[in-house]
């Protein structure tokens, strides 16, 4: 396999509710997530993160079992309410303080820790007041950005503002299947617009401090299922809402046009040309979190009754087409080589924009063996594949960084609860027992060389 330079950054990734659990200690308010994963029928294993991995008091083991893999940064998310409980108003300083010893522990040994400002835990109190469908929360977050650079820019100097926002707006305000589960068709722009907006505000709150600051999204190739003028116009309209409605506003400074006709939202977007610049305003770089393409068809009249709410306004009557690849117990095809087209894609968008891999990785059933060894060969040749794939963009001189495995520990998988297991760590639930599966041996072992 292809080396990489002595600076290319290896880590891996975890998320405040999916790992922390101590939901009521310490002064933490209630997220958007609590309230959602208490909700009956909202969670298939009817779970919740109330514990999850209780990284909250085991951080500094779970800290050393990632320093052991070779792994040199770890990207965490802060919680919001841990923060602020209520959204709004002063810190907790109780929660400052966990996320400076969970810093201060990285620095120890000899990793650098890498905080996302907003991992999709709104507090309670600010969706209770219309969470992202109104300014007021974009403007509330640049506050609480403002807070987190006072209290911990000394000890971490790598920060991202939002995490996946095509998520926050369209899984939880267009088809309610993630928190707050909300249904509000082509509104669920809105909550793109003030997700960017609020990037846009943090952004400069942490440039400030000189510290480095990205954001990371989900972006996918997108391809038609033929070369049909339906077929590719199911791909454009995809490919719309999932990749340009973000890219384009933080990298060229305005909105799709086509996107904005699709969904009927010219006219409102129109009234907040003025935010653009703030929202394009300069990156140190983008993270790409990168699953699986898609591969899309406009089928033969409608498939969806009117009003029924879609994962994306616009997007009503186009289907997902099985392109006979293997999948992952997620469902997700595996194309290794759609992460090199993305990259790619971004690059020719913003040429030289430094470019890290913060989230890849792969959900299998792992079960301990006898021994008590977790012999996940499919994550390890998912793993190994996609590595293959950075080294190639790497040689291939586009401005690869970085690359964090999702997800350091097997974890509340959101919508899923603890049906799914990402972690290169196997986590029994019940004691909180950590156990190495053998792709993160193999990882370590690829380091090491």
């Amino acid at each position: 396999m292809s080396t990489f330079p002595d600076d290319f950054v290896w880590g891996a990734a975890t998320a405040s509710y999916q790992v922390e659990g101590a939901v009521a200690e310490d002064g933490r308010g209630p997220s958007i997530w609590d309230t959602f994963a208490h909700t009956p029928g909202r969670i298939l294993d009817g779970t919740n993160g109330d514990v999850a991995d209780d990284h909250y008091h085991r951080y500094a083991d779970d800290i050393r079992l990632l320093a052991d893999l070779g792994l040199k940064a770890y990207r965490f998310s802060i919680a919001w309410p841990r923060v602020v409980p209520t959204g709004s108003g002063p810190a907790n300083q109780a929660g400052l303080d966990f996320y400076r010893r969970l810093a201060e522990t990285c620095l120890e040994h000899g990793v650098t820790p890498y905080a996302t400002l907003y991992h999709w835990d709104l507090p309670q109190p600010l969706e209770d007041a219309g969470g992202w469908l109104v300014r007021d929360t974009a403007e509330r977050f640049r506050d609480y950005a403002a807070l987190t650079q006072t209290a911990l820019s000394d000890v971490i100097s790598h920060w991202m503002t939002l995490n996946e926002p095509w998520c926050s707006a369209f899984l939880g305000y267009g088809n309610g299947e993630h928190a707050p589960g909300r249904t509000e068709g082509a509104d669920a722009l809105k909550a793109v617009h003030h997700l960017l907006l609020g990037h846009g505000l943090a952004l400069q709150e942490i440039k400030t401090t000189g510290n480095s600051v990205g954001i990371a999204l989900n972006p996918a190739p997108v391809h038609p299922a033929s070369t049909s003028d339906a077929d590719r116009d199911a791909a454009r309209r995809i490919d719309g809402l999932r990749n340009r409605i973000f890219l384009e506003p933080l990298l060229l400074g305005k909105y799709p046009q086509d996107v904005l006709e699709d969904t009927g939202t010219t006219q409102w977007f129109e009234q907040f040309d003025a935010d653009l610049p703030v929202i394009s305003g300069p990156l140190d770089f983008l993270g790409v979190n990168y699953y699986c393409p898609s591969t899309v068809a406009a089928p033969e009249g409608p498939i969806s009754a009117p009003g029924r709410p879609t994962t994306q306004p616009g997007s009503e009557n186009v289907v997902a087409v099985d392109t006979g690849l293997a999948k992952t117990q997620m469902g997700w095809p595996i194309q290794p080589s759609g992460l090199r087209d993305i990259l790619q894609a971004i690059n020719d968008l913003a040429p030289e924009l430094p470019l890290y891999v913060t989230e890849n990785g792969s959900a299998y059933p792992d079960e301990l063996t006898a021994d008590g060894t977790v012999e996940d060969v499919e994550r390890q040749q998912y793993l190994e594949q996609h590595v293959a794939i950075s080294a190639e963009v790497v040689a291939a001189g586009l401005p690869l960084k970085g690359y964090f495995a999702w997800t350091l520990l097997d974890n509340f998988e959101w919508a899923w609860g603890y049906s799914r297991r990402f972690g290169l760590v196997h986590v029994d639930y019940a004691t909180q027992e950590r156990t190495v599966k053998h792709s993160a041996l193999w990882l370590k072992g690829f380091l090491a060389r």
